[in-house]
């Protein structure tokens, strides 16, 4: 599998790993709260930058939806990839990643998680 660079901005992503993809969808439960959204957005960015496995670090919203199959219901969206399936466990398991969902679990009301592997 090949990776893909993207742009050197910091909110661009950095490098695309076909290996292994993994896609979060959020649903906070105060969505128009400010507060409740810069809270999560803060421990969201600071987990990603101290990851040590996460290739990828997009962080996303849903744009208007112009078409029946989008779903746009959700508040915020991730996509992480990784190099292989042992890189994603550490994912996981990492003290970053750990002090995220401590930080953030009671803003959110659901979690669905998309796991892919390249084919």
């Amino acid at each position: 599998m090949t990776s893909i660079s993207f742009g050197q901005n910091e909110n661009e992503m950095k490098t695309f790993d076909s290996n292994f993809t993994h896609t979060v969808f959020f649903w906070l439960k105060n969505p128009d709260s400010a507060t409740d959204r810069a809270a999560f957005e803060t421990s969201l960015k600071k987990f990603l930058d101290n990851s040590g496995y996460a290739k990828t670090k997009f962080i996303g919203t849903p744009p208007k939806a112009s078409r029946d199959v989008v779903d746009g219901s959700f508040t915020y969206s991730l996509i992480v990839t990784f190099e292989s399936d042992e890189a994603q466990q550490a994912y996981q398991d990492e003290a970053p990643h750990k002090l995220f969902i401590e930080e953030s679990s009671d803003l959110w009301t659901k979690v669905i998680v998309y796991d892919s592997k390249g084919i």
